[in-house]
């Protein structure tokens, strides 16, 4: 098997060093202080997450005493690449990065998701290690399921098990698209194409990120990002402050975006709308 090699430019990233901090079991304080939903009442009328809003409500009703809610804060790992999988995390809000490590600790991102998916998903399809490291990178809130549990629910209920198969073939696809984009071009764009991602997936034009994750998520030097970032800000699409992206012109960003945009955002749509 060929070695593999780091991305030009890129840099190493132990996630044990640079993200140490792991979801923890604990009080729901992210959704309590809010007046929404607690561990013993979760209500499907207040839930965001795609998947499981759009469950009738006989097989929402059988999920919802297993669901858990927690708090999610940028740097967290749900779980690392080949960590056995024992929680699976409906996402409510915020904003989750897959990474894949290569040898030498370099680690890029090759997915993302939000309250359209789930992570743990490895877990549902058979598997029993996870396949990507999982980070927050965007702080929010997620509905967790002990795997077995969730496995079950996947076994036995069938809407459930045909819309988590469904975004599995969103998710596959955006993996697919992300690699390509990744080999064929350059930083400004692939920078333009993630950030309208990003700005779809947490439905704001505000997003909250630092250069140097946005340094490990695109796989370059943070010196490569910063000259990207005062490209899109010179061209008056972007706003950049200390560890805030003001979205200001989507459609400008999106013409200065790669040809993925559009088949990525053809694919979440075509998701969503089903």
């Amino acid at each position: 098997m060929a070695t593999l090699r780091p991305p030009p430019g890129s840099l190493p990233l132990n996630p044990a060093q640079r993200f140490p901090r792991e979801v923890r079991s604990g009080p729901p304080s992210a959704f309590d202080e809010k007046g929404g939903m607690s561990a013993m009442n979760v209500r499907q009328e207040e839930v965001r997450n795609r998947i499981l809003a759009s469950l009738p409500a006989d097989e929402f009703a059988e999920i919802a005493p297993l669901l858990e809610p927690v708090g999610l804060e940028v740097g967290d790992r749900l779980y690392d690449e080949d960590d056995v999988i024992r929680r699976v995390h409906f996402i409510e809000g915020g904003l989750l990065s897959l990474l894949s490590t290569l040898e030498d600790g370099t680690s890029i991102e090759v997915g993302a998701l939000g309250s359209e998916g789930l992570g743990g998903l490895s877990i549902l399809l058979g598997a029993e290690r996870a396949a990507h490291t999982a980070l927050v990178q965007i702080g929010g809130t997620a509905l967790r399921v002990r795997a077995e549990r969730a496995h079950e629910a996947f076994r036995r209920l069938p809407v459930f098990r045909e819309k988590t198969l469904r975004y599995t073939r969103m998710l596959m696809s955006q993996i697919s698209q992300t690699a390509a984009c990744n080999t064929l071009h350059t930083v400004e764009e692939r920078l333009a194409r993630w950030l309208l991602m990003c700005r779809r997936r947490v439905e704001s034009d505000r997003l909250e990120l630092t250069q140097e994750f946005l340094s490990h998520m695109l796989g370059v030097r943070r010196s490569g990002v910063t000259v990207a970032v005062g490209i899109l800000q010179q061209a008056g699409l972007i706003r950049h402050s200390r560890a805030t992206i003001l979205v200001t012109d989507p459609e400008g960003l999106r013409a200065a975006s790669c040809e993925c945009i559009k088949a990525m955002t053809e694919e979440y749509d075509s998701y969503l709308n089903e």
